[in-house]
């Protein structure tokens, strides 16, 4: 018997009912109303070229997974050319992908798995496990600067048995390991003859063979005739559009079947227009403005509270995202995320504290600058002006100053004191905290080394009391909100608009574009 609706949606969506089978089953169980439109669309069938507009991609993005920075990239390697060992399901769990089986010791550090036989790469390589471990030791190596880097830190070494066993053995116990090897970082590539990996080829075992890439335009792919699982479209194109209006208009005119980051302010207007779904999902991706701890002013303790009490974070969720989020409280952890907390105090609103903490500064008025674009998100310069407006009481003065969308992650993000930023969120605390805030994680983006957090963080991932680790979490979520250089804005959903054209199953709350796996798992119904 099927678990529940979604199941039976499931199942459809693999295609292992016809889709008359499928309405006769969810009939019966009364599942048609709560399914919706495009779960009865289901029954997959293939066909169509498939285009989605998306508010993120750069000039700089390249085929190396260790540079990968936006959710352009991150596409590319989940759902169009590229290839996990696991992915995660529409249950949250981390479901074997190019892993056929695995098995885990009873103390978790050792995992044994075995790959599928009979997947090739795009040009013709057959997977074998020597990529396996070229694609790991590409972001591992002494050189690496991939962010991804301090989350694997945790594997000792691999072992191989044969052309398809792999064995990791890990330096301390973790249940979720196989959580981290979903990472969109982590696609398996092709090794060369001397161990390296081959990225610059743009090769995969993915549902897509590459036809062209012009970054920070567009790519364009075909469906891979050999490709081990599923997928339904005939080819993707992925455009870059950083313009709201300009997706929204594509959207209109048909150019586009998809498009991510609505535009907010008129939501209303684009759920009249005839032939669109709009989806509207509660994820873990958040919104910050990480000040850099090592640059002046923001080297000052004091002066950072200063700056998280001089923001109306709810005034941003209201006219920024109109309600479509939470406010955050500087915490990177979302609250439906294992281990997390709401830190005390809440750094709420509060002109006469910011000004407190500006006094301990040895300050009475402070002038700063934010660079902002609404490259990370949607909104962001319209959150710039509404922050100057709010600091203005504290005796602070904000200067906007407006960067372009291309480039924003090479040229001004981790290069400015004080600029936005975009997470996608991560489904372990452990994975969230060890790629932003270990003292040296490559993605550390308000540079803030605090000696006691790292030993926590070391010591919770050997400790195997739950009471004892949930406590060490709970501390480094304290750190990060006392001391750090993160404001976490704001907790942001997932909205976005499709044409009715396109069907889908259970939506993914991971990343945005249903997980990065909607080029794979959605069709045209």
């Amino acid at each position: 018997m099927f678990r529940g609706i979604h199941d039976l949606a499931g199942v459809a969506q693999r295609g292992e009912v016809s889709r008359r089978t499928f309405l006769k089953l969810a009939a019966a169980a009364g599942a048609l109303p709560a399914l919706g439109r495009s779960a009865l669309a289901a029954a997959p069938k293939r066909g169509g070229v498939f285009k989605a507009g998306l508010g993120s991609g750069s000039t700089t993005d390249t085929f190396d997974p260790a540079t990968w920075a936006n959710n352009f990239t991150a596409d590319m390697g989940l759902g169009v050319y590229g290839d996990m060992l696991f992915e995660i399901n529409d249950k949250f769990e981390a479901a074997p992908n190019l892993v056929e089986s695995f098995e885990r010791s009873d103390d978790a550090k050792t995992w044994s798995m075995r790959l599928k036989k009979g997947v090739v790469f795009h040009d013709g390589r057959k997977l074998t496990v020597q990529d396996v471990l070229a694609s790991i030791n590409h972001h591992t190596g002494k050189k690496a600067k991939s962010p991804i880097k301090p989350v694997l830190s945790i594997i000792e070494r691999m072992d191989t048995d044969g052309d398809y066993g792999i064995v990791f053995h890990l330096k301390q116990p973790n249940g979720d390991f196989p959580y981290i090897l979903t990472d969109y970082h982590l696609p398996i590539l092709p090794a060369n003859a001397d161990g390296t990996l081959d990225w610059a080829s743009g090769v995969g075992t993915g549902p897509y063979r590459i036809e062209s890439f012009k970054p920070g335009q567009r790519l364009k792919a075909v469906r891979n005739p050999d490709y081990h699982g599923t997928a339904w479209f005939d080819a993707v194109e992925l455009l870059v559009i950083h313009d709201v209006v300009a997706r929204t208009s594509a959207l209109k005119a048909g150019e586009i079947h998809y498009m991510d980051r609505c535009d907010l302010k008129t939501l209303n207007l684009l759920k009249r227009v005839p032939g669109l779904e709009i989806t509207d999902i509660t994820s873990l991706s958040h919104y910050t403005a990480p000040m850099d701890c090592t640059a002046a002013p923001f080297d000052n303790a004091d002066v950072r509270l200063a700056m998280k009490y001089a923001i109306n974070r709810e005034d941003i969720l209201k006219k920024v995202l109109f309600g479509h989020g939470r406010t955050g409280n500087d915490n990177p952890l979302a609250p439906s995320m294992k281990y997390a907390i709401d830190p005390r105090p809440v750094h709420a609103y509060d002109p006469d504290r910011a000004k407190f903490h500006l006094k301990k500064a040895g300050l009475s008025k402070l002038a700063v600058e934010i660079s902002a674009s609404d490259a990370p998100f949607a909104g962001a310069i319209d959150a710039a002006q509404l922050m100057r407006e709010h600091a203005r009481a504290a005796h602070i003065d904000i200067s906007v100053k407006r960067e372009p969308a291309d480039g924003y992650w090479s040229n001004v993000w981790m290069k400015k004191p004080w600029c936005f930023s975009q997470w996608g969120g991560r489904p372990t605390a452990d994975w969230m905290l060890s790629t932003g805030y270990a003292p040296d994680a490559p993605w550390n983006e308000s540079r803030w080394k605090n000696p006691r957090f790292g030993a926590l963080l070391e010591k919770a991932r050997m400790e195997r009391d739950e009471a004892a680790r949930a406590a060490m979490y709970a501390e480094m979520q304290q750190l990060i909100h006392d001391d750090s250089g993160e404001i976490v804005l704001l907790f942001n959903n997932f909205v976005s608009a499709m044409s009715a054209k396109i069907g889908h199953g259970p939506l993914n709350s991971n990343y945005d574009h249903d997980g990065g796996y909607m080029y794979k798992r959605w069709w045209f119904a």
